[in-house]
């Protein structure tokens, strides 16, 4: 027990675990080389569920759209509400950075939703639950496995737990579930203008939380 608790607090002090090599001894980044269009932008990797966009199983009247979801051979109807301002957010954030959304939830059900709210095509990559990091039973994004510069990299999440290995490459948002008062999405639009101007965004965001 004490060595794997060794093991954590190494992968948190170092920031991650790194770039996980292959069979073969070769590097495998989750993310492929970054594209032309993209070379001189900082990457900004976006939760999806309660940060972008609320989904429930259960029927939602106001719901944007509904998305067929099979689980276990049976097919479930998922009802997706967005957040105030996401459309305008992802635009803007498309035209800046390097947008990835990394979620901790499946494909089969995340691709769906990300179809349907990446109308304009602003999200370059999109990773999920198996690029995950498992500590302590919760999914760690370890941003030291994109295989883009960590001085370069934001995480927007509504979960700690999900930037633990690096709190200062963290902007933390609340948690949404259906307020339509929300402007948090707004309000962030010119910090995170600003924040892909400078060196190392971790001068930034050191104690933002």
């Amino acid at each position: 027990m004490d060595d794997i608790e060794d093991e954590e607090d190494r992968l948190i002090s170092q920031g991650g675990a790194g770039i996980p090599i292959g069979p073969d001894g070769v590097p495998r980044p989750l993310l492929p080389p970054i594209a032309p269009q993209h070379v001189g932008r900082k990457c900004l990797v976006l939760d999806l569920d309660e940060t972008l966009v609320h989904s429930s199983f259960k029927s939602i009247p106001q719901a944007d759209y509904v998305v067929p979801v099979e689980i276990e051979y049976t097919w479930h109807n998922v009802y997706v509400i967005k957040r105030p301002g996401v459309d305008n957010f992802l635009k803007q954030m498309g035209e800046l950075y390097e947008i990835v959304v990394f979620t901790a939830s499946l494909s089969k059900y995340a691709d769906p939703v990300l179809d349907r709210l990446d109308v304009g095509q602003t999200i370059t990559h999109r990773l999920f639950r198996e690029s995950c990091y498992n500590h302590k039973g919760n999914y760690v994004k370890d941003l030291s496995q994109l295989g883009r510069p960590i001085a370069d990299t934001i995480i927007l999440d509504n979960s700690p737990a999900s930037y633990i290995f690096h709190p200062n490459n963290a902007v933390p948002v609340s948690s949404w579930f259906n307020d339509p008062h929300d402007t948090e999405l707004t309000d962030l639009v010119p910090f995170l203008g600003d924040l892909g101007e400078v060196d190392d965004v971790r001068g930034v965001l050191d104690g933002a939380r």
